[in-house]
């Protein structure tokens, strides 16, 4: 299963990327999460690992695969038959907006079952995730 949301957002990349590297933040502006855990510090740093809980789906833990500071992140969730690549991009445009990309990838022998039972509820998640942090971002940038 793939799920893409791109969106865009009045505030600097700066603000953006501020708003997405505050990953316990989360469930501030989101209510696809309940909680997000760090468990290795708070620091948003390839290796470090976070525990999420959102409803109605099990808790996960998440590693850190890739951090390029200011632009993107990866993160990786490996259960048994699934593996689930999240990604989160941030681009600055020539006006001054930001471009918002937030996705996931799951590959695996069991993908394909696991988009069938909680795909509507992940692509719903991932709609409410770009719409969160576009109002985090611009929260953090008032003055657009």
């Amino acid at each position: 299963m793939d799920v893409e949301r791109t969106i865009s957002t009045s505030a600097d990349a700066a603000h953006a990327w501020s708003a997405l590297a505050d990953v316990t933040a989360y469930p501030r502006w989101t209510a696809s999460m309940t909680s997000v855990e760090p468990l290795d510090g708070p620091r948003l740093d390839a290796g470090a690992r976070f525990r999420i809980r959102q409803p109605g789906l099990p808790t996960t833990v998440w590693q850190v695969d890739e951090v390029h500071p200011g632009v993107s992140f990866t993160w990786v969730n490996a259960a048994p038959g699934v593996r689930t690549v999240a990604y989160h991009h941030v681009e600055p445009q020539a006006d001054g907006t930001t471009r918002i990309r937030i996705g996931l990838r799951q590959r695996g022998p069991l993908a394909g079952l696991l988009a069938l039972l909680v795909g509507a509820k992940t692509r719903r998640y991932v709609r409410m995730e770009a719409a969160g942090l576009k109002a985090a971002a611009e929260a953090r940038h008032p003055h657009r």
